[in-house]
C-alpha cells in the first residue's frame, strides 16, 4: 500500500461496510493500511482490499489508536460509542448512520452540494439518509439556476436499504410465495416494531417507526435533512418539504418521484435540463421519444444520480415533476462517505496522525 492515511471501516462485513472498502479501493485516497472493524460475531473473517487479504477485528476502544480516517455504518449505537473515541485519538470520522446528523456543530454534507460545510468539522462528518442524498444530488442544480420553494417527495425504496439481513429476508419472502410457501415477515417495515409484512411482491408504506405526528421517521429525516444541508438549518422555512416514503419489492437503488415548485412561473424544462446536463454526479436520461428514462435495474452498481422524466406541472407554472433514481448503497451511502473522505484530503482538513 502507498504512504499515506490509515483507514478504519467500522461495520466493515455488512452491506455498506464492504462497500465502502470497495470505493476505498477504487478512490484516490492516499492508503497506507486498512483495519476492518466490526462486532465480535464477525471477527475473524477475511476481506480483500486491492489484493490484499484482511483479517476482520472485533471493535473495541483501542482498535482507533494510530487511526486516521474512521468510515462507519455499524449502526447508531455502535457510532454514539465509538466514534467520540477515535476523534479523541485523532481521527477524523465520516459516520454513515442518523447518530449524528442533526447535531448543529456536525456537517451533514452531499459533496456536491454543501461540500464546503466540511471545514467547520470538529471531528465528525454526517452522511445522510440515502433517500436524501440522491434528491439533493438532483434538486441542487435546479435550485442554483431557477429557484427551490417547495419540495413534495414520494420514494420507492429498496429492500437493501433495511441492511443484509432485509434483503436476505426479501428475497427468501419471494422464493416462498413463488413455491406456494408461507412467507415469513421479521424486518419488514421496520425490525423495532411491533408487527412485520412481507415485503416480496408488495408495498409498505411505512420505513423506519411511525411517529406521534403521523409522519415515519424516514420521511422526517427527509424534511430535515433536506433543510440542514441546503440552508444550514434543520427547521428552516425558506424550502418548504414533505415526504412519503415507500418501501418497495426492489432489492437495489431507490426511487423518487418529486414534485418541485421553483417560484419562477416562467421556468421551463428546457432550463431544468440545461442545469442538470452538466451537473456534477448527475446523468440526465429524459428521452420520452425513445422511453428513456432512469431505472434502479441500470442505476445498481454506479455512483450516478439519475434524472428523467421532466415534466411541468400543468396546473401550476414554475412547478415540475421529475423522477430519480440512485443506488442506495453506492451514491446513498458508501460512494458519498468516501467522496467526502477525498474532499477532506483535497482540502486539507484530515491528516496522518503519525
Amino acid at each position: 500500500m502507498q504512504a499515506g492515511l490509515t483507514v478504519a471501516i467500522l461495520g466493515a462485513t455488512g452491506a455498506v461496510g464492504t462497500r465502502m472498502l470497495a470505493q476505498l479501493a477504487q478512490s484516490t485516497i492516499p492508503v497506507k493500511a486498512v483495519k476492518l472493524l466490526a462486532s465480535s460475531r464477525s471477527a475473524g473473517k477475511s476481506l480483500t482490499f486491492r489484493g490484499q487479504s484482511l483479517t476482520v477485528e472485533a471493535t473495541t476502544a483501542a482498535s482507533f489508536a494510530g487511526v486516521d480516517l474512521v468510515l462507519a455504518s455499524a449502526g447508531s449505537m455502535v457510532s454514539k460509542q465509538f466514534l467520540p473515541v477515535a476523534v479523541e485519538q485523532g481521527a477524523v470520522c465520516v459516520d454513515n448512520t442518523s447518530a449524528f446528523r442533526m447535531v448543529p456543530t456536525v456537517p451533514l454534507v452531499v459533496p456536491e452540494v454543501n461540500a464546503g460545510a466540511l471545514r467547520e468539522h470538529h471531528g465528525i462528518i454526517a452522511n445522510p439518509n440515502c433517500s436524501t442524498i440522491q434528491m439533493m444530488v438532483a434538486l441542487n442544480p435546479i435550485r442554483q439556476a431557477v429557484g427551490l420553494k417547495q419540495i413534495i417527495v414520494s420514494t420507492y425504496q429498496a429492500a437493501s436499504g433495511a441492511g443484509q439481513s432485509g434483503l436476505n429476508e426479501f428475497y427468501q419472502e419471494a422464493r416462498d410465495y413463488l413455491n406456494g410457501q408461507q412467507m415469513t415477515a421479521k424486518i419488514f417495515p421496520t425490525k423495532g416494531d411491533q408487527r412485520h409484512y412481507p415485503l416480496a411482491f408488495n408495498l409498505l408504506p411505512q420505513i423506519d417507526v411511525l411517529e406521534d405526528n403521523l409522519y415515519s421517521h424516514e420521511e422526517w429525516k427527509m424534511i430535515h435533512e433536506t433543510k440542514k444541508i441546503m440552508l444550514g438549518d434543520m427547521n428552516a422555512n425558506d424550502i418548504k418539504v414533505t415526504a412519503t416514503c415507500v418501501r418497495v419489492p426492489v432489492p437495489f437503488s431507490h426511487g423518487e418521484s418529486i414534485w418541485i415548485d421553483t417560484g419562477r412561473p416562467d421556468a421551463t424544462v428546457a432550463q431544468l435540463h440545461q442545469a442538470l446536463a452538466t451537473a456534477p454526479g448527475v446523468v440526465l436520461q429524459d428521452d420520452p421519444q425513445h422511453q428513456l428514462y432512469p431505472q434502479p435495474l441500470n442505476a445498481t452498481g454506479t455512483r450516478a444520480t439519475y434524472v428523467g422524466r421532466i415534466r411541468p406541472d400543468l396546473e401550476n407554472p414554475g412547478a415540475f415533476n421529475l423522477w430519480v433514481v440512485a443506488d442506495n448503497l453506492l451514491k446513498g451511502a458508501a460512494w458519498n462517505a468516501v467522496q467526502i473522505a477525498e474532499c477532506l484530503v483535497a482540502e486539507g482538513l484530515i491528516h496522518a496522525v503519525a
